[in-house]
């Protein structure tokens, strides 16, 4: 069986030096971030669409929702995107500190932006845009790092 073409193997060395710059690093770790958060997202908007289906209060909904989206976002976080330097027992120690954090600017930005006027899901969406920065930075700098 012959090996990789010469393209193939120019196109890998490529990939791999580009692999080694800082900025690419961090944008790759940034899209892998956002792509494995749009499961966390679908965890978090699934309950929280199940509980407005059962009556509860939006932000209660959310609350809960968010709950689950963290442990999704957790599991998914430490295995496929960040390179942790310590143990699981540590990250989950820094995780559910940056998660308390969350959970109260998750929940005071929903009912400010419901406050404001803003609807339910346009509200939880600007919420879950304005916290995925915040929670990349969070997460690269202590919880992961």
């Amino acid at each position: 069986m012959p090996g990789p073409r010469p393209e193939a193997r120019g196109l890998a060395r490529a990939l791999h030096a580009l692999a080694h710059r800082p900025l690419l690093q961090l944008a790759a770790s940034f899209i892998a971030h956002v792509v494995t958060g749009f499961l966390a997202v679908g965890v978090h908007y699934g309950i929280l669409w199940l509980l407005l289906r059962a009556g509860l209060d939006p932000v209660a909904g959310s609350a809960v929702g968010f709950v689950g989206g963290a442990l999704t976002r957790f599991l998914l976080a430490y295995h496929h995107v960040f390179t942790p330097s310590h143990s699981l027992a540590i990250a989950g120690r820094r995780f559910l500190l940056a998660l308390g954090a969350q959970f109260v600017a998750n929940s005071a930005l929903f009912a400010a932006l419901l406050a404001a006027g803003m609807t339910v899901w346009p509200a939880q969406l600007t919420t879950t845009i304005v916290l995925t920065f915040v929670n990349y930075a969070v997460y690269r700098v202590w919880v992961f790092k």
